[in-house]
């Protein structure tokens, strides 16, 4: 009798064992982990150089004032981002600000960015819509940008658009001079 309630309790393990592990049926499951990186870049992209140079012309006759170069259209901005999870105030979005990283003597520096064309995808932000003044603070260019990807290289993301204009329209601001100034682009949470 002790052989068989042995043989019977092993028989009874084996059989839940098996069972356990078993999955044959007419269905069967497994899980899929998928993981998406948080993502934010940017760049300024040209078909040359990124550097700008803005020289004045000098008047031919006495009483004329210089006259400003003409705006600089060469560069592109292209981004790549994915957003933070929703919130309980809908999708977070991302935004592109602007400042310079020096002073412009007796001139305003003014930058525009285009709507986005390229051959991106997502949800592209909103370039605001005057030119902006740029100064030593941030300021917002680009806001309300969602997970989304611009295209690489020129002719893909947002235009920008350089130009000059006399501080203030007030010439008397005005010295002879070289100077360069370095304009800083920061992608961030709206």
């Amino acid at each position: 009798m002790k052989k068989f309630t042995l043989f019977a309790l092993a028989l009874s393990f084996a059989c839940v064992a098996v069972n356990s592990y078993a999955q044959d049926g007419i269905t069967a499951n497994h899980n899929v982990d998928i993981s998406i990186p948080e993502v934010a870049l940017l760049d300024i992209e040209s078909s040359g150089t990124t550097a700008i140079t803005f020289a004045f012309t000098a008047p031919t006759e006495a009483g004329l004032p210089i006259q400003a170069p003409s705006p600089n259209t060469q560069l592109w901005l292209n981004y790549s981002t994915i957003s933070q999870p929703y919130t309980m105030d809908g999708p977070a979005t991302r935004k592109i600000s602007v400042k310079l990283n020096g002073t412009t003597y007796g001139v305003d520096l003014l930058l525009a960015a285009a709507t986005y064309t390229g051959s991106g995808a997502g949800d592209f932000g909103t370039p605001e819509a005057n030119p902006i003044t740029l100064t030593e603070n941030d300021q917002d260019l680009i806001t309300e940008i969602g997970s989304s990807y611009t295209g690489d290289g020129t002719s893909n993301g947002h235009q920008l658009t350089y130009s000059l204009s006399f501080r203030g329209s007030n010439y008397s601001q005005l010295e002879q001079g070289t100077f360069g100034t370095n304009v800083v682009y920061t992608i961030s949470d709206n």
